[in-house]
């Protein structure tokens, strides 16, 4: 699908869609307000980094990274960067979901993308996903690898939840962090592992899988809200203890609590 870009509103948007969709851009664009839950297509979690130093090992295989948008390169596509890679390779983003994405308000924010990661071939992208990639742009991306975005989703640290909670309510967004402590089999808290003294996040995880250990780094997805304690007694059957009971409501009440659908191991 062919996205154009609308400088008024700096947002990509397809010429014909019938869902709330996702488009690509590297200046600051106001979050998407889509609560669609973030699709699980199973790609194995894997650093930029290793994408960009080694992406032979990659090809072909479906992988989950999140990084920062350096640029966008025409309007369905964008570069990522490892900033810890020192003059490293970007890695060219192509949004095949046939949906436009808008960027979250601060740049800091990361974005998680799961696609293939493949050898770049304009004609080929083109045919295949029906999109109108100009050869002349991306000329200098012929034959390098490429990350053939399948799912699109914001994904800020634990820390920028707590702290701007209002950016990211009835999203759905994708967060990695440290579980901090575990209170129940369906509740835990989780906090940067590179931030101290941050305020944890409170997971709710509705989705059957195990959370980890204490101290384990994961990936959630679902959405942000308020916690209030009577209109998640009437939406969930989450079996609390009285003590977790009290503690969140005691602590949470009108706080960012985050509602999982998906806990995956993030990457190492």
């Amino acid at each position: 699908m062919v996205s154009r870009l609308n400088h008024k509103n700096l947002a990509l948007f397809p010429r014909q869609f019938g869902a709330i969709a996702l488009g690509v851009m590297a200046i600051v664009l106001p979050a998407c307000s889509s609560n669609e839950e973030v699709e699980d297509l199973g790609g194995t979690n894997v650093t930029t980094e290793e994408v960009a130093e080694n992406p032979e090992a990659l090809d072909n295989q479906l992988v989950t990274i999140r990084s920062n948008v350096k640029k966008t390169v025409g309007d369905s596509a964008f570069l990522v960067e490892d900033e810890a890679l020192l003059g490293g390779e970007s890695i060219l983003v192509i949004n095949t979901t046939g949906q436009p994405f808008t960027l979250p308000q601060d740049d800091d924010t990361e974005v998680q993308i799961t696609g293939e990661v493949s050898p770049f071939v304009v004609a080929d992208v083109n045919r295949e996903f029906n999109l109108a990639l100009d050869p002349e742009i991306f000329v200098e991306y012929e034959t390098k690898p490429a990350l053939l975005a399948e799912s699109l989703a914001l994904s800020p640290d634990p820390g920028e939840v707590t702290e701007n909670p209002g950016n990211f309510y009835n999203k759905q967004i994708a967060i990695e962090g440290d579980i901090d402590e575990v209170l129940s089999a369906n509740t835990f808290t989780m906090n940067d592992a590179d931030l101290f003294g941050g305020e944890d996040l409170m997971v709710i995880n509705l989705s059957p899988d195990t959370i980890p250990a204490d101290g384990g780094t994961v990936t959630v997805t679902g959405v942000l809200r308020p916690f209030v304690k009577a209109d998640f007694d009437k939406e969930y059957d989450l079996q609390w203890d009285l003590s977790v009971e009290e503690k969140l409501e005691a602590e949470y009440t009108n706080k960012p609590v985050f509602v999982a659908d998906k806990v995956y191991p993030g990457a190492q």
